[in-house]
């Protein structure tokens, strides 16, 4: 699978953590708020879809996809989407937002009431499998989705989404069994799962814990006809994960070179 053209989207959003691409005054943007379980992405777009501005910010007031402190999350969209504003030179109106695939209504309309809260307009609700195939443009196949919290799963088929699940298990439940090995706080263990030069051993030690994830994936996709998986989502960033993924399920698993990107980006792409 060729994600090179996703590779480079997804670098140029990556910079504009960073960086801000110049807009006009009257150029409709797309903006996408991500709520996760360990970070809350703002990603905005123009309206051709090229990245020009990102931010993001650490954030525990989200637990299994469902919003657990609902003032902290405002507060937190809010100071991202006034900072985005201010690079920007724009005041940012409208956004889209997703939530894990069979999220109920009520727990959909808190993830809405937050982002209205921070003064946005919700122009639409989606799941987050779903919206990272915006990014992807998978015809056929599994996008699975493991962020902090869940895992999610949309099988497509002819680019239509056919079936959709998510489990609880996620990148918290790895961060959680390094906490529990080498002694470490929570924050310390996430922080320990991200250094660059541990991510063999922290594949070793966590690897029980994918190996779970792979089996919620093969048990939703036993009897479909399924080519590949394509992996997104934070805590497939991890170094080899998708190399255990493939073994456990026997097929060929993809992931580009930025997961964690992949859904805040989709996310933005639905924004109408």
């Amino acid at each position: 699978m060729d994600f090179s053209v996703v590779d480079r989207k997804l670098s140029a959003l990556e910079r504009c953590l960073t960086e801000t691409v110049p807009v006009s005054a009257d150029e409709r943007l797309r903006v996408g708020v991500d709520l996760g379980t360990a970070y809350i992405v703002v990603v905005v777009l123009n309206d051709a879809g090229d990245p020009v501005a990102c931010a993001m910010e650490f954030a525990r007031v989200v637990k299994d996809g469902l919003v657990v402190d609902y003032i902290g999350a405002t507060r937190i969209v809010r100071r991202l989407v006034d900072d985005l504003g201010r690079r920007l030179g724009r005041t940012l109106t409208r956004a889209a937002i997703a939530v894990p695939p069979l999220t109920g209504g009520k727990d959909c309309k808190t993830h809405r009431y937050v982002v209205e809260g921070a003064g946005l307009e919700v122009t639409g609700t989606l799941d987050e499998p779903t919206a990272a195939n915006a990014v992807l443009g998978l015809e056929n196949g599994v996008v699975v989705d493991i962020g902090g919290g869940t895992t999610g799963l949309s099988v497509l088929e002819a680019g239509e989404v056919v079936y959709v699940a998510d489990e609880a298990t996620g990148g918290t439940h790895v961060s959680l069994v390094l906490a529990g090995n080498y002694d470490l706080t929570l924050n310390e263990a996430e922080e320990f799962k991200m250094d660059r030069s541990r991510q063999a051993e922290v594949l070793s030690v966590v690897r029980p814990v994918i190996q779970k994830m792979a089996s919620i994936v093969a048990r939703h996709i036993d009897g479909r006809n399924v080519s590949s998986i394509c992996l997104v989502g934070g805590t497939c960033c991890l170094e080899g994960l998708e190399g255990v993924m493939e073994k456990e399920l026997g097929l060929p698993v993809f992931k580009p070179a930025n997961p964690f990107l992949v859904t805040p980006m989709g996310i933005a792409l639905n924004c109408a």
